[in-house]
């Protein structure tokens, strides 16, 4: 597997920290966000391969987040992760241009596909995009 570098964007501090350690274990390169701003700055940056970001967030929520990097990053496939009682917010990152979502709590091994996958469908650079 390729190490893909993956933007993970989540404010649950330890939870964030936790996923970028299991998912570098296993030969990606994550980098940790807690808020939304600080995400969307290291995307203008930095090169990823996917971001992963939580639906639900103080200050820009994850939807926001989504809208904002399909408009000056369209090329960089975003999986969206939702709690339970939030399950409509998948299918709505999906109509904003979301590659996938998973409810948490989710098996990381599906979580580490849906990375290969969407980074290896990673869409060409749109010549409207912004760096």
């Amino acid at each position: 597997m390729k190490a893909w570098k993956v933007l993970l964007i989540d404010d649950e501090e330890d939870f964030v920290m936790t996923l970028a350690e299991r998912l570098q274990i296993r030969g990606l390169c994550p980098v940790a966000a807690t808020d939304g701003e600080t995400g969307l700055d290291l995307i203008t940056n930095e090169s990823f391969d996917a971001v992963i970001v939580d639906v639900v967030m103080p200050g820009l929520s994850g939807l926001e987040v989504l809208e904002r990097i399909k408009n000056f990053k369209s090329q960089i496939p975003v999986i969206m992760l939702t709690g339970h009682g939030r399950s409509e917010d998948g299918p709505r990152g999906m109509q904003l241009g979301a590659f996938d979502y998973l409810i948490k709590p989710f098996d990381i091994d599906e979580l580490i596909q849906k990375i290969s996958e969407a980074a290896t469908r990673r869409q060409p650079r749109n010549p409207h995009d912004t760096i």
